[in-house]
């Protein structure tokens, strides 16, 4: 393959998926013993960590979990397609990339992402700076709609390819794999190089595989205790959901379990065969594999059929599992990790300094090793801005304009003042969850998730008003940060200083408000 530049407007505007091979071919050769790592990293696409999404990825559970360190607090900045995925590329928080949702508006794969943030990314970064090969398939950022697992465009390196209907040739989890095996095949051996595969799975439309589309069928949506009951406490999108749901809307979203679980399958074999390849090739042991997804999601939690965008564990966790060099096996963490981390780790990995960038994030090379967290973060942030259409829905007139995501019977997945901000808090001392909308009402939702792990119960309104005070403070503080700013120490840090005489004057509406809360 030809060597190409970043993915350009054309590439990316025109075509459904991406494969990219960037190289940067070197005259010299390195001795193998002295190489700089490689660096795989596989992102699913929607997979969910807490309704046990990783059930079906057996293998990918024992190549790289078992055989690496599993984080079980591992977050995304966004619970949407493009934010999240513009987060992992330039390590950013939304509010520094500004890619908002999944269209050309909302700056998603537009010319200003393209002149602003792509020559930024990590991969260009990699590529341009660090001497790495790399390579892309799948899914870039996003475009609406451009998740199939058949009759689909690819674009290699900028030439159409098109796919029908025939499994044996056109699936698309197994296209991505067999190009990645032939990446590895011929790459440069002088190099290190780092890949990056992209799923359709388990996104919808949830197309298995002709083999797999038996599996899983006596498998339900877990019925956990947030499983189809009113969020009574709760924002008013999540209010508005028909608590119980009708027997018609939970059969549709058992299916949609079920097929999820199956698209899966393949993924699986997908991992399993990357891992044989480097393995084969005496590359194994050099090369860091990253897995994780771009958000979670949700199958009738609070009453809502299924879809991500809300601030809940459910949709904000993610799986990620890393098996490298110097990684010992059967490692877990609890140490709070996000997706702005990722770019930041793996420019690490390479030997890139970090500190060069303008990234949001910070690596957790470091902690894979020894472990010590004395000097690591305890809080991150999310942000989601809703979207919702200007005219109401003709089959729910009643709920007028403003709302999206709509299903059959009236409740909505989305609005525009389904916006938020949160800061998701881990440390020796509290697990916490702090979120404020921006509405009308201000209103704002705070969860004890050790000791309500299913976020049944919202404690604004109870919990110790210092508290409520530093979170306000602390979330207006990472929703300016950028860069270095976005790692200063958080509520429950203890090098924390708090000075309610620095409160921002310009949010003082705020803090009024939250205080008529606890009222």
């Amino acid at each position: 393959m030809a060597s190409s530049r970043c993915c350009v407007s054309s590439l990316l505007n025109c075509f459904l998926i991406c494969v990219i091979l960037w190289s940067h071919l070197s005259d010299a050769v390195f001795d193998k013993s002295n190489r700089r790592p490689n660096i795989v990293l596989i992102l699913t696409d929607d997979l969910d960590i807490a309704m046990g999404g990783l059930s079906p990825l057996s293998k990918t559970k024992k190549l790289i979990g078992d055989a690496g360190i599993t984080f079980t607090n591992a977050f995304v900045a966004s619970p949407l397609c493009c934010p999240s995925r513009a987060s992992i590329l330039t390590g950013k928080y939304p509010h520094n990339h500004h890619v908002i949702n999944n269209t050309l508006e909302g700056n998603c794969s537009s010319k200003a992402w393209q002149k602003t943030e792509e020559a930024h990314t990590f991969p260009a970064l990699l590529k341009n700076f660090a001497n790495y090969q790399t390579f892309f398939a799948g899914k870039y950022l996003n475009q609406e709609r451009n998740s199939k697992y058949y009759n689909y465009t690819l674009s290699v390196n900028g030439k159409a390819q098109k796919h029908g209907a025939d499994y044996s040739k056109d699936y698309l989890t197994d296209v991505l794999a067999n190009m990645s095996l032939d990446f590895l095949q011929y790459k440069s051996n002088f190099q290190p190089f780092f890949m990056m595969v992209s799923t359709p799975a388990p996104h919808s439309p949830w197309t298995a595989a002709p083999q797999y589309q038996g599996s899983f069928n006596n498998t339900k949506a877990p019925r956990d205790p947030n499983f189809n009951v009113h969020g009574k406490d709760k924002h008013w999108l999540i209010r508005q959901a028909k608590t119980p749901m009708s027997n018609s809307s939970v059969q549709f979203l058992d299916d949609a379990f079920r097929k999820r679980w199956r698209t899966l399958l393949s993924v699986d074999d997908l991992v399993e065969k990357i891992v044989q390849r480097l393995e084969d090739r005496g590359e194994l042991d050099n090369t860091y594999i990253i897995f994780t997804s771009d958000n979670g999601y949700h199958t009738g939690q609070f009453s809502l059929p299924l879809d991500k965008r809300q601030l809940y564990e459910f949709d904000i966790r993610v799986p990620l599992m890393v098996r490298g060099p110097n990684i010992k096996p059967n490692q877990t963490s609890q140490m709070l990790v996000a997706n702005v981390d990722l770019g930041p780790t793996i420019l690490d990995i390479a030997g890139y300094n970090v500190n060069k960038t303008q990234m949001d994030g910070m690596s957790f090379l470091p902690i894979m090793g020894k472990m010590n967290s004395s000097s690591w973060r305890t809080d991150i942030l999310v942000e989601y801005e809703g979207e919702g259409r200007n005219v109401s829905d003709p089959a729910c007139p009643l709920l007028g304009p403003g709302v999206a995501e709509c299903f059959p019977d009236c409740v909505c997945e989305d609005s525009y003042n389904n916006t938020y901000a949160c800061v998701r808090t881990i440390s020796p001392s509290a697990n916490l969850q702090y979120c404020e909308f921006d509405d009308n009402e201000v209103f704002v939702e705070v969860y004890n998730v050790t000791a309500d792990p299913y976020q049944l119960t919202n404690i604004a309104k109870t919990i110790d008003q210092e508290v409520l005070e530093k979170m306000n403070h602390r979330l207006m503080i990472l929703q300016s940060c950028s860069g270095q700013s976005c790692r200063t120490p958080g509520v429950y840090d203890p090098r924390y200083k708090f000075d309610p005489r620095q409160m921002f004057t310009s949010h003082s509406w705020r803090l009024s408000r939250l205080r008529q809360t606890k009222k």
